[in-house]
């Protein structure tokens, strides 16, 4: 017999893809996409035990691309299938967190596994569900299999978080042990419907914890196919559940119940500051909040501005500019200014806005309705100012069937313009002169925010000043794959700072699982000798 060479792992797909990277996947993409159109507009149950449920009635999903386009219908959970899921969660949690920590990584991986067997799949139902560009929703499928692995990865590194101690009595032998807290409320956003939802619930599960899973309205489809990741992976159908409905009925009775021991949430300040005061009643309770950005990206005379534009391009228009990273404002020192802002508005012209399945589309549409009356606001918000480039609905054709806007910028206004300081969730950036880095970097920390931000200089110790200077909790330099936005697992921890954030520990680092877990000391005595002055000492 003659051997057969092992299949080549097809290359990684992220944020920061190269063209080159981008076409090898594209025939991949096309057969996925065409295998699609059978499947959508079918009614999904929510899963609770392991078992499907019906809801009390149903609520649509259609594609922000094409509102025409049926992608599923989903039940409208009430709170007594919130009680149940709890009950349920409640029940699987002592098995759960009892099994071997090498038996819940194992069950996890493989749920990484099956992720990526699916990724064109689950990918081509982002760039419907989302309308995502086909790099966008890869790569998220992608950070999203790699979420899991790295929170496995975490704990098998420290040993399940259990490690020995000193002693002051030779016959104590004292060991502290990181344990689960219990029952965790996931609550995801429409942005990164499949990675973040991966990313926190896998947090949670790997810890020993079990899971009731709501995912965004918006973005349901993404949330039910990892349910089925999940439990076709061997996660039992108690230890992680789905359910669906809305943030004010359901959400409320989930994060409100008092079977649920602790809540991860990615959203809006607003939201997030609500649940972070109201979650812990009767003693407190940990609740990790991942909440929004306003994130600058500073070019300095010393810049590349090649790099510059193309880094804040990415950042500012990517997904439409609805991720909690985008760079949605810019400071540039005034012998560069107008270059700059030449070259951004030549580049934000340039790009390409339409159908997301399609290969040439950079940006697609934004979520919906509501996020296009944001935008016009916005650039009503403007006036005064210079819109460069953009400021407008698209409309005519297959644009009138979507929520299609356009990449805009927008200079001229004063720095303390509320467009510089309120998050819009948009692809709308707006740019704005500064006399030197120490002007840069005090407008760039005048914000309630702490998420991401950048800076494009040659200098090295203005990099440095910057790294130094900057209130936030994710930074990057010269980065021109994306000025503020690109983070991945085990590569760039994800950390909020100020409003951006509740636990000061970052997604996608080295201390998230820990976020999941307490500790408890925990002492034997081996001997029956006295022990001494150390009772009288020890606490």
């Amino acid at each position: 017999m003659t051997a057969t060479a092992p299949a080549q792992p097809q290359p990684k797909i992220t944020y920061t893809a190269t063209p080159e990277q981008l076409a090898a996947m594209h025939q991949a993409f096309d057969e996925a996409l065409a295998a699609l159109p059978g499947e959508l507009g079918r009614t999904h149950p929510m899963l609770i035990d392991g078992r499907e449920r019906e809801g009390n009635g149903t609520f649509e999903v259609r594609a922000p691309s094409d509102r025409d386009r049926l992608l599923g219908v989903f039940q409208s959970g009430t709170p007594a299938d919130v009680e149940d899921a709890v009950a349920a969660a409640k029940r699987a949690y002592p098995a759960w967190a009892a099994r071997p920590w090498q038996e819940r990584v194992a069950i996890l991986r493989r749920a990484a596994e099956l992720i990526r067997d699916r990724k064109f799949r689950l990918s081509s139902l982002l760039i419907l569900e989302a309308g995502k560009n086909r790099a966008e929703a890869i790569g998220e499928v992608e950070e999203g299999a790699d979420l899991i692995d790295e929170y496995a990865r975490q704990v098998e590194e420290s040993d399940g978080f259990s490690r020995p101690m000193g002693a002051l009595d030779p016959g104590e032998r004292n060991r502290s042990v990181l344990r689960p807290f219990g029952v965790w409320a996931v609550l995801a956003p429409f942005n990164f419907p499949h990675a973040l939802s991966a990313g926190m619930s896998s947090g949670a599960l790997v810890a020993g914890n079990t899971v009731v899973y709501k995912p965004a309205s918006a973005t349901p489809l993404s949330g039910y196919e990892l349910a089925r990741c999940y439990l076709d992976a061997g996660v039992p159908g108690g230890v992680f559940n789905f359910v669906t409905g809305s943030g004010g009925e359901i959400g409320a009775a989930l994060t409100r119940h008092p079977d649920v021991d602790g809540v991860i949430f990615t959203g809006s300040k607003e939201v997030g500051m609500d649940l972070f005061n109201a979650f812990s009643t009767e003693y407190p309770k940990p609740c990790i909040t991942e909440m929004g950005g306003k994130n600058p990206a500073i070019v300095t005379r010393h810049a590349d501005l090649a790099k510059a534009v193309e880094g804040v391009a990415r950042s500012a228009f990517g997904f439409s500019g609805q991720k909690c990273s985008a760079c949605s404002r810019v400071y540039v020192e005034r012998p560069v200014y107008d270059d700059f802002v030449a070259r951004l508005t030549e580049r934000a012209k340039a790009i390409t806005v339409g159908d997301p399945t399609d290969r040439d589309i950079y940006m697609g549409p934004v979520i919906d309705d509501k996020a296009v009356a944001r935008f016009e606001g916005a650039v009503e918000s403007a006036k005064g100012g210079t819109v460069r480039a953009g400021g407008e609905r698209l409309s005519g054709d297959a644009y009138d069937r979507g929520t299609f806007v356009a990449p805009t910028v927008v200079d001229g206004l004063p720095a303390d313009h509320e467009l510089f300081k309120r998050e819009l969730f948009l692809p709308f950036v707006v740019v704005a002169p500064v006399e030197g880095l120490d002007e840069a970097l005090t407008l760039a920390n005048d914000t309630e925010y702490g998420l991401t931000a950048g800076i494009f200089t040659e200098d090295q110790n203005e990099i440095e000043r910057f790294f130094d200077g900057i209130e936030a909790g994710v930074v990057y330099a010269n980065r021109k794959g994306g000025a503020t936005t690109g983070a991945w697992p085990g590569c760039q921890s994800f950390c909020g700072w100020k409003g951006s954030g509740s636990t000061g520990k970052g997604g996608l680092g080295p201390y998230y699982v820990q976020q999941f877990l307490r500790e408890q000391s925990r002492t034997v005595v081996v001997d029956d000798e006295p022990v001494g002055l150390v009772e009288e000492a020890g606490e």
